[in-house]
């Protein structure tokens, strides 16, 4: 079996602003279990990607250990990446982006990954306010190691196996909101309509970016009891509003009542409908943000969406005013100062 794509395309494939095809921002053929949720999310990330019109160059994407951390071999076979360790994909992220603060940094991790081994990792990373997007292909167990049951598992979900979980199953998005995350969103794998303008919109976010999408796992944890099976997130998810992404242009205004749908058009003659969600949900308070989220829990739901947004987010070079440039671009005068202002550095510690 030959696991390489074809190099011809279509001549009149459309192209985006850098005449680049679709094409241009995949990888290599998945070997994850046909149907896994794991490769829609891969086709939304090249979608978004490409309809940003960003460089392939110019996206670093992370991941850790995990049938999630495989998948960036499957997307942006063109961009710079990095495998690490179980659980140690926040710090690698971290030290790349203090390097280099021109390339946009693309992590992609699992519930395991993120909720267990890298649980510590995972909370320095949110609270630094680190500018990245992070993703976690959630499916509630362990798909490498036959299906056992992961810290997002939730408490009364049953396995493939028959057994019950035991034990409340950590919120990635809830958690995220109580360290401070900039920008909380989730979704499913199997929607992309919602995901690929979450992404997007997450890429253009000046901060730590968080999307929880709930992937069901088909080999291990598809079944009727659990409640990361396909079945279950598509009679219980319910969406904060009708989600898009519109780029940076001229401003368009607009006036509409709270849980009503408005047509606007856009510069480009399309027209987007917009959703304005009721008054008590507010995306833009932390809070309200919480206290929607657990009102959905305790339903017995899944709120997906734009959770939570910080309009005045800054991010951790802003924050420690780092360098504008890159360090691979600093020259030896920038790097020594000199004796004078050596000099006036260690008074200043003395």
């Amino acid at each position: 079996m030959s696991y390489q794509k074809p190099k011809f395309r279509h001549p009149d494939l459309p192209v985006n602003e850098l005449g680049y095809t679709k094409a241009d921002y995949e990888g290599s053929l998945s070997t994850l279990c046909a149907g896994c949720g794991h490769d829609s999310i891969s086709g939304s990330i090249i979608k978004a990607c490409h309809e940003l019109s960003i460089p392939p160059h110019k996206i670093a994407k992370l991941s850790g250990i995990g049938c999630s951390s495989k998948t960036p071999t499957y997307f942006l076979g063109k961009s710079h990446g990095f495998n690490s360790v179980h659980g140690r994909m926040p710090s690698v992220a971290t030290g790349a982006a203090m390097a280099n603060r021109d390339l946009m940094y693309l992590g992609v991790s699992g519930d395991g990954d993120t909720a267990s081994i890298g649980m510590g990792q995972f909370a320095h990373v949110v609270r630094r306010n680190l500018n990245m997007v992070y993703i976690v292909m959630n499916n509630g167990c362990y798909g490498l190691t036959k299906g056992q049951d992961s810290a997002t598992a939730d408490e009364g979900s049953t396995s493939k196996k028959g057994d019950p979980t035991m034990f409340p199953g950590i919120d990635l998005a809830g958690l995220a909101l109580e360290l401070g995350a900039t920008f909380v969103a989730r979704s499913f794998s199997g929607d992309k309509e919602q995901l690929i303008p979450l992404i997007k919109a997450a890429m253009t976010h000046r901060g730590f970016a968080l999307i929880d999408v709930v992937s069901p796992c088909v080999t291990f944890n598809n079944n009727s009891g659990s409640s990361k099976s396909y079945e279950f997130v598509r009679d219980h998810a319910e969406a904060t509003g009708t989600v898009d992404f519109v780029p940076m242009r001229d401003e368009i205004k607009t006036r509409y009542p709270a849980g009503s749908t408005h047509e606007v058009t856009l510069h480009d003659g399309s027209v987007i409908r917009l959703h304005k969600t009721a008054e008590h949900l507010d995306p833009f308070s932390r809070v309200s943000a919480m206290r929607v989220m657990n009102e959905h829990k305790l339903k017995g739901d899944i709120l997906t969406g734009l959770i939570y947004l910080d309009k005045n987010s800054q991010e951790l070079h802003e924050v420690m005013q780092t360098s504008q440039k890159p360090l691979n671009e600093l020259a030896e005068d920038d790097l020594c100062p000199g004796n004078r202002l050596l000099k006036n550095i260690n008074a200043a510690l003395r």
